[in-house]
């Protein structure tokens, strides 16, 4: 029976986070278990908790030519699309396809919120922004998507996904759809989030913020750790050829139990795993490796560990890698997503760093150490407030 939806080759990536700037930092880190987590020490930020800050953002000025984009957000974007040799391929895919022909899919939580905190630090004495305050291309949550679009030079289909913290796993998702239908013959997927008062200030209010470096899975997990990144992939049919990992397939869910709380049997969460073991036509005994959303909150640890139980069981061996990075939020998705394909090319599971004793209560396979393991199939969870819920199913290269 032929396939609803094909597979899709990953032909590149890049990434950014609290590690370093490129895939090598980041594979470097996971494999020697070093953290980029550090005291909060972003702005005047009066909290006691760990922060996964990305460093060079404030030396790294955007060209003269984009410089209407000025702002955090964008400055990360721009420091990562410059490594690994991204945009190099990017612009051989335009030379294949035609810069209307590859499409752009971004994801993001807050866009560049940051820049609007600062414009009203300077409002004048009637409360006025400053005139040369510009929401339409630092703000909007469009705003990352047309910055990115100017600076790849891409004319195909560009859009943002705003869905919490699954944004940049559902980017895949669309960005599949797009590329089965024939409405572009490639796809640039990438999400991109930074620190800002906004998040830090509000996820504390939500009283979801650890004072110690996240945990989990851990018995004493109490909170979640804020980080900044990007990350971006190359999408190409897998009639293209070439090299690259595959995305086999893709599982979406809303359950809408609760405006910032998962289902407690984590229904949702369930429903879009088996929905990407359903399209990549992959058994649940086939998966060797899961990358859990784990943000280490005690309910959304317990209702992902039900989830995980429901369709897989206690057999593969599962991690949440925010112990690294933090919660990098609309960036989370890809970030981590990237990180599962580092662990099939290259044949290693990250461990929970920091955790120290499982709960008794969760009964997943979590991994308290580094494994190195071959690999066939792999799947990255990203579950967002309100239930929004992506699972993406990759497999090795063939």
């Amino acid at each position: 029976m032929h396939k609803l939806i094909n597979p899709v080759r990953i032909t590149a990536y890049t990434l950014t986070n609290a590690l370093g700037s490129g895939v090598d930092a980041s594979l470097y880190a996971l494999q020697t278990e070093q953290s980029g987590l550090r005291a909060c020490d972003f702005q005047d930020v009066a909290l006691s908790t760990w922060i996964g800050r990305v460093n060079g953002i404030e030396e790294q000025p955007l060209p003269a030519t984009l410089s209407r984009f000025e702002c955090r957000n964008n400055r990360l974007a721009h420091l990562a699309l410059q490594l690994d040799g991204f945009s190099e391929r990017v612009y051989a895919a335009v030379s294949r396809y035609g810069a209307e022909r590859v499409g752009l899919f971004m994801g993001t939580s807050t866009s560049g919120i940051g820049a609007t905190e600062a414009a009203y630090w300077q409002r004048d004495e009637e409360g006025e922004l400053p005139n040369d305050f510009q929401p339409a291309t630092t703000h909007i949550i469009y705003s990352i998507t047309d910055f990115v679009r100017h600076y790849l030079q891409l004319k195909g289909v560009a859009l943002t996904v705003s869905t919490a913290c699954s944004s940049s796993a559902k980017v895949f998702a669309a960005a599949q759809r797009y590329l089965e239908a024939g409405l572009c013959d490639a796809a640039v997927v990438g999400g991109v989030d930074t620190l800002c008062l906004t998040t830090l200030y509000g996820f504390n209010s939500l009283g979801l913020v650890s004072s110690d470096r996240c945990k989990p899975w851990d018995a004493h997990r109490n909170g979640i750790n804020i980080g900044e990144g990007a990350g971006f992939a190359l999408l190409e049919s897998e009639q293209a050829g070439g090299q690259g990992c595959l995305l086999l397939g893709c599982g979406e869910s809303s359950d809408a139990y609760h405006m910032s709380t998962p289902h407690p049997q984590g229904l949702g969460a369930a429903m879009a795993m088996r929905q990407a073991l359903l399209q990549a036509e992959i058994a649940a005994n086939q998966v060797g490796y899961i990358n859990l959303h784990g943000t280490a909150t005690p309910s959304n640890d317990a209702a992902e560990d039900a989830a995980v139980m429901q369709l897989f069981g206690a057999e593969p061996p599962c991690s949440s890698t925010k112990g690294w990075t933090g919660h990098t939020l609309g960036a989370a998705g890809v970030i981590e997503s990237i990180f599962t394909l580092m662990a099939l090319e290259h044949g290693f599971l990250p461990c929970n760093l920091n955790t120290e004793q499982q709960d008794e209560a969760l009964s997943a396979n979590v991994l308290l150490k580094r494994e190195q393991r071959d690999i066939a199939y792999a799947m990255s969870n990203s579950f967002g407030f309100g239930g929004n819920n992506c699972s993406l199913l990759f497999g090795r290269g063939r």
